[in-house]
């Protein structure tokens, strides 16, 4: 099931049949409010989350979300307004899977939608990778640094659990794009760096273990 909060109400009719049309069940909201609510009731695969929105804008909701752990898994794709770079890179910060900058096509729409559920449910690999510190458990997909659980977002793991699996190749950003977003490449540097930044962060001493290939994207060094 895919939720789509928007409260532009032609908006929100065309991206439910557009989903509809590529198999997806939906439920349209036109306010937050609503929205969490129901999700005290039941949850969705993934949420397509508009950030304009009226009483409680999107990004506080996206924050509400991920600070709760019993909803922190749920994949939340954001839509923001062209030319809002703060608010993308607030999302992204935030927890966000991916987002879509308006005026968008229905399509690509629907490609990020599978892109994003495909993460959500990968296909079987070695159950845990380790390097140096850093454990990962694909099965239950956990990240434990120097023996303590970490939280990353969807991006951050499948980011990690690819360098850490292929340590000392370097990958471009074209490959880490289509392999971690499931996209083609699309000239955003700064959505992959935010998310690399981020996750060296998040490891703490053992960030140092991503290295920057100049020219060419990103690699782990050796184990």
């Amino acid at each position: 099931m895919i939720w789509c909060v928007e409260d532009d109400t032609s908006i929100r009719e065309i991206e439910i049949y557009a989903l509809n049309s590529a198999g997806f069940q939906t439920r349209g909201f036109d306010n937050g409010i609503d929205f969490l609510n129901q999700l005290k009731v039941e949850k969705p695969d993934l949420v397509l989350l508009d950030i304009m929105l009226p009483q409680m804008d999107g990004v506080e909701i996206l924050s509400k979300i991920k600070r709760d752990p019993d909803l922190s898994s749920i994949p939340i794709i954001m839509a923001t307004a062209k030319g809002s770079e703060m608010e993308k890179v607030q999302s992204l910060n935030l927890g966000a899977d991916d987002y879509l900058v308006k005026p968008f096509g229905m399509m690509e729409m629907v490609s990020r939608v599978k892109a994003v559920l495909r993460r959500v449910n990968p296909k079987k690999r070695k159950q845990t990778l380790h390097c140096q510190g850093i454990s990962i458990n694909q099965e239950a997909r956990s990240v434990l640094v120097d023996g303590m659980e970490i939280n990353l977002t969807f991006k951050e793991y499948e980011l990690l659990a690819l360098l850490v699996a292929n340590p000392g190749i370097a990958f471009t950003r074209e490959q880490l794009f289509n392999k971690v977003w499931g996209l083609e490449y699309f000239n955003d540097t700064r959505t992959l760096d935010i998310h690399i930044k981020t996750l060296r962060q998040k490891l703490g001493e053992y960030g140092n273990l991503i290295e920057t290939v100049r020219s060419v994207g990103y690699r782990l060094k050796k184990c």
